[in-house]
């Protein structure tokens, strides 16, 4: 498999959480999302990828993009360390944690949204700064009472699922900005535990060959 990424594109980053925790071998192809006004608009990646976006995988003939899909594409291929659980009622718990994550606060607080905010529409980078720290805050203050439900060791249970996969790389952007993390912490404390494990540690956007300073 090759998977096409940016070290600290979030997307990528819980992409290749799940491929560590399944042991999975992966080529690692870098796709700098800044350089030369970003290589995921160059041809030679939008023909893979008509978005524009990271992460893409190839496997075989297929190629997929947007990262949850990847990850339920694996876990059905890769059943070992099983990220959404058999049943029904777990899974969609599981789910919906991870959504709150990556569908409703990693969108609006991703690399493009905020070149749009800075750069088209003139915005200050203390307004940005802003605009990071209220959705991050109102996410995680939710979050937070959501675990109060179904957390134990990581965020469902004690088994490790795609809601954590789709939790630590939301930490690290919050750490990047600067937010204040003590009003959570149950969170934290979810995100301190997963960040012992291999996986996590092999995937951390400063392990990956493109990594800058």
């Amino acid at each position: 498999m090759k998977l096409y990424g940016y070290w600290r594109s979030s997307a990528s980053y819980r992409t290749r959480i799940a491929l560590h925790l399944k042991g999975l071998a992966f080529e690692y192809m870098p796709v700098h999302l800044v350089r030369d006004g970003g290589e995921q608009k160059q041809a030679n990646y939008t023909e893979l990828n008509p978005v524009g976006l990271v992460p893409t995988l190839i496997d075989g003939d297929l190629v997929l993009n947007q990262s949850l899909a990847i990850i339920e594409y694996l876990d059905a291929k890769h059943p070992q360390a099983r990220l959404i659980p058999a049943d029904p009622a777990q899974a969609a718990i599981v789910r919906s944690l991870a959504l709150d994550m990556a569908a409703e606060l990693q969108p609006i607080t991703n690399l493009r949204v905020l070149q749009y905010l800075t750069g088209t529409l003139g915005v200050a980078d203390e307004a940005r700064l802003t605009w990071i720290h209220h959705w991050v805050a109102t996410t995680f203050a939710a979050f937070e009472k959501r675990l109060a439900q179904f957390a134990g060791t990581y965020c469902v249970g004690d088994t490790v699922t795609l809601a954590d996969v789709c939790l630590v790389p939301q930490v690290y952007n919050a750490k990047r900005f600067q937010v204040d993390l003590t009003p959570y912490p149950r969170l934290m404390g979810v995100y301190e535990r997963l960040q012992s494990l291999a996986a996590f540690q092999q995937a951390q956007p400063e392990a990956q060959p493109d990594a800058e300073a």
